[in-house]
């Protein structure tokens, strides 16, 4: 039976462990799904005995409070143990994503003064190949160590202390490094127990996404909180994701960006509705396939707002539900976070935010993060993004939102993906260029099919006049196109 939410949490992630493990020690705390099918399981008493092991090897190694040490490593239970370890000595880890290569691995060590890096054999090689390279660590070496209870005794913990230099994704610019801290963690992970999905340890938690993004680890925050079981799979496969929440009785999932919709276009299956889900939080859901969503797996998908330099702040819940379906909202703020719109963008307000970007200038403004969001906010506190600042195309003097058209262009259904930019024109100051990911749709047949779609639905100088067809487009560790890389 389901325990209630506990007055108190854990204010720090040494805490959320140990609470953990002297609360549930045997129950199976993660299960992690390799690309061959195989499977490791810890309970929460290992997750408590392996991380004090680590922290042992890592403190062995020099590793004191206030490091910074990079971690490259894909989806296995050395990430998050590291994570933990690293808490524990009062050091930062450094995620960096394993489809980096040397200029962009370089640009997070140097910034982050990296000098000791944790990898596996299979990334070894990028990290001994960087022009100036830390120390590397294989986690088979943290793997042998044997577990020190001393390594319990840390000390007392801040729980400002930085826990994390956690770069963002890069969608328009270099990535810069958000300092977070183990309030940040247990702000956001304890909001999941407080309030929607009110997460307990009856319930089955799923994550696809790679572990040097943040929402295995706050999954991760969420699941020793509230003792849920965490299920980690590799990454993210359309073609079998629900073959995998099923056989693993997931009760709870979170998705984001193109996700949804390359589930959807997967071929409908007569076992879409057996399952165990209780509720699917994603952020950015295609509002003309929010009911189809539903209504194909049979159960609720609530839009769900956040950001790596805020953590989490908006979200539809069950009182809401049912009026926001294809509406696109976001949903009210949660319970710890204040929103306003200032000048057309959201700022956010409250605890459990980052504490500034490394190395560079402050960016709050009296307590408020500008977000670069457009956003509106209703007479009944919900919060509609128009798109983002930065995305903004201006076309013969008019304002083209990118979000906007890539939304139209998302419900046709030959568009896998899609991604719209403003180009230089000698006449109109910016034209709309849209690429687009379409197998359906030969070439040569673009322009005519999409442009046609998108007039029937937007205004004319919205409506894109150059197309680029690709056969799929770079995206982010957070499955948004990356920008910057599109030629």
């Amino acid at each position: 039976m389901a325990e209630r939410v506990p007055d108190q949490l854990p204010a720090d992630l040494v805490a959320a462990v140990e609470t953990a493990a002297a609360t549930w020690p045997d129950r199976p705390a993660w299960t992690f799904e390799a690309a061959d099918g195989s499977t490791t399981r810890l309970t929460f008493a290992e997750v408590a005995e392996r991380t004090a092991a680590y922290a042992a090897g890592l403190r062995a190694l020099g590793v004191a409070a206030g490091d910074h040490v990079a971690v490259m490593v894909g989806n296995e239970p050395g990430f998050p143990l590291t994570w933990l370890a690293l808490a524990r000595l009062g050091a930062a880890i450094v995620p960096l994503n394993v489809r980096y290569r040397s200029a962009d691995a370089q640009h997070l060590v140097d910034d982050a003064d990296v000098r000791l890096a944790v990898t596996t054999d299979e990334h070894r090689a990028v990290l001994d190949g960087l022009a100036r390279p830390p120390h590397v660590v294989l986690l088979a070496e943290l793997d042998a160590e044997p577990a020190d209870a001393s390594a319990y005794d840390q000390g007392p913990v801040d729980p400002e202390a930085v826990v994390n230099v956690q770069y963002t994704s890069g969608t328009t610019g270099r990535p810069k490094g958000c300092l977070l801290t183990h309030e940040y963690w247990t702000t956001l992970g304890g909001s999941m127990l407080r309030e929607f999905p009110h997460l307990t340890s009856d319930d089955v938690m799923l994550t696809a996404q790679p572990f040097h993004y943040v929402d295995p680890q706050w999954n991760v925050v969420a699941a020793l909180l509230s003792g849920a079981h965490l299920v980690v799979l590799d990454g993210f496969h359309p073609s079998t994701f629900w073959e995998r929440v099923r056989a693993h009785g997931v009760t709870y999932f979170y998705c984001l960006a193109s996700m949804p919709v390359l589930l959807h276009k997967m071929p409908p299956d007569p076992a879409d509705r057996d399952h165990r889900v209780r509720a699917v939080q994603c952020s950015a859901i295609p509002p003309a396939l929010h009911a189809a969503l539903e209504e194909r797996w049979g159960v609720g998908w609530y839009e769900a707002f956040g950001m790596t330099e805020t953590g989490a702040d908006i979200r539809v819940t069950a009182e809401d539900h049912d009026v926001l379906v294809g509406t696109g909202s976001l949903g009210r703020p949660a319970g710890h976070r204040e929103a306003r719109v200032v000048d057309g963008e959201l700022w956010l307000r409250g605890p459990g935010m980052m504490t500034g970007y490394l190395g560079h200038p402050d960016p709050f403004r009296e307590g408020w993060f500008p977000t670069g969001d457009l956003a509106r906010i209703d007479e009944h506190g919900r919060v509609f993004l128009q798109g983002r600042l930065k995305d903004m195309i201006r076309r013969s003097g008019e304002n083209v939102a990118a979000h906007e058209v890539e939304e139209v262009l998302m419900a046709h259904p030959e568009v896998r993906l899609a991604a719209v930019v403003g180009v230089p024109d000698e006449v109109r100051g910016e034209e709309v260029m849209a690429y687009v990911v379409a197998p359906g749709l030969p070439e040569a047949d673009v322009p005519a099919v999409l442009g046609s779609w998108c007039s029937e639905r937007l205004a004319a100088f919205k409506v894109p006049s150059r197309w680029a067809v690709r056969d799929e487009l770079p995206l982010t560790a957070s499955h948004r196109v990356a920008k910057a890389q599109l030629t």
